[in-house]
């Protein structure tokens, strides 16, 4: 039955076509062996702290090896986004507040340069349900907070069907920043902020994973099968073998809204999923 909570499908004859880990427990920190000053300097700026072990063998204590002043978007410079592959490590043993820091001074990549916030997610951090989409649009990029406008009050409605709210689930994108002019995120942007999601993962511990839209979908799924060839159908997440359903995205919702019935679809596919888990 169709959820009036969802609003009702009908044909848009001239929509536009839109454009378009469980991560395992990583345990403690990991102390880091940072071999070289250029490595060091990577790490510095990304605001991200490095474990240093002071003292006589078997001390147990760790300290913070800090800049001592931290890195400002005028005078540092983007970094490549292999200096991200060099954080992971330490991304990867992160608490939620050191890395909503790191995400918030994140100079991976080039699209810092053009953000008004970072977008690092929102909602319960120990939900069973986790949404992610692909990237900031200009009003997210202007709040700091994923799915806002039409399409996050769409994806309201989508939750509320379910019996959600948004605070009961975690909402997160595959990018922290806004690419311009909402244009598909680039591979190496992607890289760049690929162990903030993973380790949003691995935080959160969720049951499930919502991905929705294309470019969602095709990233966590390692794949380049259409997302209309991919939903209605229970995947993996390559890293994590946590359960993955695709739906589309609110804003192709928007567009073609009769495409709102398979999403309904797809949302209680998920719910099913969720049930069928052992606890």
């Amino acid at each position: 039955m169709w959820p009036r909570v969802f609003g009702a499908p009908r044909v848009c004859t001239n929509a536009g076509r839109r454009r378009g880990q469980l991560a395992p427990d990583l345990g403690d920190p990991i102390h880091m062996s940072v071999r070289s000053d250029r490595q060091r300097a990577y790490l510095r700026a990304l605001g991200i702290p490095l474990w240093r072990r002071q003292g006589p063998p078997g001390r147990s204590a760790p300290e913070f090896d800090t800049p001592a002043v931290p890195p400002t978007r005028q005078d540092t410079p983007a970094l490549s986004a292999d200096s991200a592959v060099c954080a992971a490590p330490v991304i990867a043993g992160s608490d939620w507040a050191e890395l909503e820091a790191a995400v918030t001074d994140c100079r991976a990549c080039a699209l810092c340069e053009g953000r008004t916030r970072t977008v690092f997610g929102v909602g319960s951090r120990e939900a069973d349900w986790m949404i992610i989409g692909e990237a900031p649009g200009a009003e997210e990029d202007r709040q700091g907070k994923p799915f806002v406008g039409r399409a996050g009050q769409l994806l309201d409605k989508m939750l509320l069907a379910l019996g959600l709210r948004r605070d009961q689930v975690f909402v997160a994108n595959l990018l922290k920043c806004r690419p311009p002019g909402n244009r598909d995120p680039k591979p190496e942007e992607v890289l760049a902020c690929q162990a903030y999601l993973a380790r949003q993962i691995a935080l959160v511990r969720p049951r499930i994973l919502l991905s929705v839209g294309r470019v969602s979908a095709q990233h966590l799924l390692a794949t380049d099968t259409p997302v209309g060839r991919l939903r209605g159908k229970v995947h993996r997440h390559p890293d994590s073998a946590l359960p993955v359903v695709v739906t589309y995205h609110p804003a192709y919702l928007l567009r073609k809204p009769v495409e709102k019935r398979k999403a309904w679809d797809d949302l209680q596919l998920a719910r099913d999923t969720l049930k069928n888990l052992n606890p």
